[in-house]
């Protein structure tokens, strides 16, 4: 008998529970965090499965906790090791974005999120993350379920291993100049450079824009370049700034984020698996469907 896989039932909660929804719904969620959390599952299992730091005891909305002593010197261009922001790397309602032009107002309009100022009824969301199980893209995943994400690094380029959706970039440090007029990508294309012993850059640019931004359903263009900028204050502690620039969308450059606290785990942390299915999307669609008047 093939066990039920939680991790995946409590990605796509995270989807919904942003919003209320019917009451046999949530029951099925406390039903989910009870298996989750059992204190007999936890003492067996201890070494698998971690779904990142504590959250904060007031929801998602704070970063991790910092330890009372001091943390040691950061490692001279280092990035390396699993990284979390906590509750504030998992925003549902959107980033405070640039004013629109009328081309992106005009796509905007057909976003139906599920929350922030386009927010529809459960029954009527069209996120493609959520309701047919589209990869978020880039820089969705760092705007909007951010959760823990492991840096490695080897001699030409510098990979992110995320944990939600159990996806990875390629971030090339070889020197290469980024492609003009590229393909389309999900997850786009990036550079990186050392701006500093400790500030590594990231520009990247070539996004599908097919992709939200955030579950609030902001916009982006095929113009869209991004640059990441991972600030390591010191062993345990980055920073993670976020702009974004998209002349066709929007009027002006923005900031997605603005010193997002990050903190290092233990080494031998196992991440759990979050990875949103076709599948699943299509049970969701079947509940919003039943509960559609």
């Amino acid at each position: 008998m093939q066990k039920a896989k939680t991790s995946c039932f409590v990605t796509f909660v995270s989807f919904v529970v942003e919003r209320s929804l019917c009451s046999s719904w949530s029951a099925l969620i406390a039903i989910a965090a009870i298996v989750v959390t059992s204190t007999g599952i936890r003492a067996q299992n201890d070494r698998w499965n971690s779904p990142g730091l504590p959250q904060p005891a007031a929801g998602r909305g704070g970063s991790p906790a910092v330890p009372a002593a001091a943390s040691a010197p950061a490692p001279r261009r280092d990035l390396t090791g699993i990284w979390d922001a906590g509750g504030a790397g998992i925003g549902a309602r959107g980033m405070p974005a640039a004013p629109l032009t009328s081309w992106g107002d005009a796509l905007g309009k057909t976003h139906h999120s599920g929350d922030g100022t386009r927010m529809v009824s459960a029954a009527d969301i069209n996120d493609p993350l959520s309701t047919m199980g589209d990869p978020a893209g880039f820089p969705r995943n760092l705007l909007f379920e951010l959760r823990p994400f492991q840096v490695v690094q080897t001699p030409n380029q510098v990979l992110m291993l995320y944990m939600f959706e159990k996806r990875w970039r390629n971030i090339w440090t070889d020197g290469r100049q980024l492609p003009t007029n590229p393909d389309p990508r999900w997850y786009g294309y990036s550079v990186g450079r050392w701006e500093d012993d400790y500030t590594f850059v990231v520009t990247s640019v070539g996004t599908d824009e097919r992709t939200w931004l955030d579950n609030a359903g902001n916009p982006h263009s095929t113009d869209l370049k991004v640059e990441e900028r991972y600030h390591r204050v010191s062993r345990d502690v980055m920073e993670l700034t976020v702009t974004l620039d998209d002349p066709t969308a929007y009027t002006k450059p923005w900031l997605g984020r603005d010193k997002l606290q990050l903190r290092l785990m233990p080494p031998d942390t196992d991440l759990m698996e979050m990875i949103p299915s076709a599948s699943e999307a299509a049970e969701i669609k079947k509940i919003y469907a039943a509960e559609k008047p």
